[in-house]
């Protein structure tokens, strides 16, 4: 059966020819379920059941779409392979939000510390930017494991920030919301750059695919973005399997080198040292990582970085220092400085004067929009 070409872009539609390559494609494996997914294809009737739905891929008689058609299966949403083992996302029957399923062990502490950040008395704190969990459900195959619902995100820098104000609001976010887990008892221990994500929602008026992050749930056609200068968005904290929690009182001490940061020089398996200031490195080397590495004029951190990622851990600032250090140097920067490009590193001269024309014309029309109002 062939489809209406009118309804899609010319590349989302094959010759003859084309479709009998991807036919065989098809019938090679070329797009079957990976071992990931079929573990969630097994799971789809009993989170329906519990009013979650998977993707078209995941059910159980799901066949490719394309099959029939004149369809090119790079562009059916049905061909897309998840990326992520133990995590998956679904929609909310109820109301059809998104959210993201994740598979966890019992053993652990990752699910109550989970609910921990997640109960009523803190979920609506502004300081609260840990990832949401919305219910837990038991595994229904396997008695050791557990289903995370939680909210759904998508990676901080995707889209990449634009603006040193934009920066500025990353920074500031995450070091208030570590400083909200360290009240609460928790060290993140993991707090690197893939383990922070953001509601996009403001940035993707028409939504977006949730593994082809820059297209439309269709997988055919691009997700237009806006920019977070004009449509803040919210940072979150993410994957807490390695976290601990601490009573009050309790001398913090753990030992272990795990994690995606091996930088920090205090990771080892034999003596014990303190997790909190272990996230304050982790975050000072994130900043130095993402933006003054890649980044012209981020000198203003130099200190707030160097405080944040002393050798010696008790050298290191607390969360709440560290906060009230950046909140003065953010308080510092004029508006001109936080509207301002990033300026990567790696820009020829011939770019950078196209850019930097480019920012200043865009500056201009700002200002004479502000006259204006």
């Amino acid at each position: 059966m062939s489809v209406d070409e009118t309804d899609l872009p010319f590349y989302a539609v094959c010759s003859p020819e084309e479709v009998e390559k991807f036919k065989k494609r098809t019938e090679e494996g070329r797009w079957d379920l990976l071992s990931w997914e079929v573990f969630w294809r097994e799971r789809y009737d009993y989170l329906k059941s519990q009013g979650y739905v998977l993707r078209p891929r995941f059910r159980p008689e799901w066949t490719p779409s394309w099959l029939g058609t004149n369809r090119n299966p790079h562009y059916c949403e049905d061909s897309i392979h998840s990326v992520i083992s133990k995590v998956m996302d679904a929609t909310r029957q109820t109301d059809g939000t998104r959210v993201m399923l994740k598979t966890v062990s019992h053993l652990g502490d990752e699910i109550p510390i989970g609910r921990l950040l997640s109960r009523d008395e803190v979920v609506n704190n502004p300081a609260n930017h840990c990832v949401p969990v919305y219910q837990v459900l038991q595994d229904p195959i396997d008695q050791s494991k557990a289903i995370l619902v939680m909210k759904y995100l998508r990676p901080f820098n995707k889209p990449e920030l634009r603006t040193v104000g934009e920066v500025a609001d990353f920074i500031s976010q995450t070091l208030e919301g570590i400083w909200f887990i360290h009240r609460q008892g928790v060290a993140h221990r993991d707090c690197a750059a893939a383990n922070i994500m953001m509601d996009g929602d403001p940035l993707f008026p028409e939504g977006h695919h949730p593994v082809h992050l820059d297209y439309l749930e269709d997988g055919i056609h691009y997700a237009p973005s806006l920019s977070r200068q004009d449509h803040p968005v919210k940072y979150y904290f993410i994957d807490f399997g390695i976290s601990s929690y601490f009573d009050p009182g309790v001398t913090p001490l753990v030992i272990g080198d795990q994690g995606r940061d091996k930088d920090p020089p205090e990771l080892n398996n034999h003596r014990p040292y303190n997790p909190f200031p272990l996230d304050i490195f982790i975050l000072g080397n994130l900043y130095r990582k993402e933006f003054v590495e890649k980044y012209y004029g981020f000198e203003f951190l130099g200190p707030l970085i160097d405080s944040m990622t002393k050798e010696d851990p008790k050298d290191r600032p607390t969360a709440e220092v560290a906060y009230s250090m950046f909140r003065e140097i953010q308080a510092s920067l004029t508006e001109s400085n936080i509207r301002w490009r990033l300026r990567s590193r790696k820009e020829s001269v011939p770019e950078r004067v196209v850019y930097d024309t480019v920012a200043v014309a865009r500056e201009g029309i700002y200002k004479i929009k502000r006259m204006m109002v």
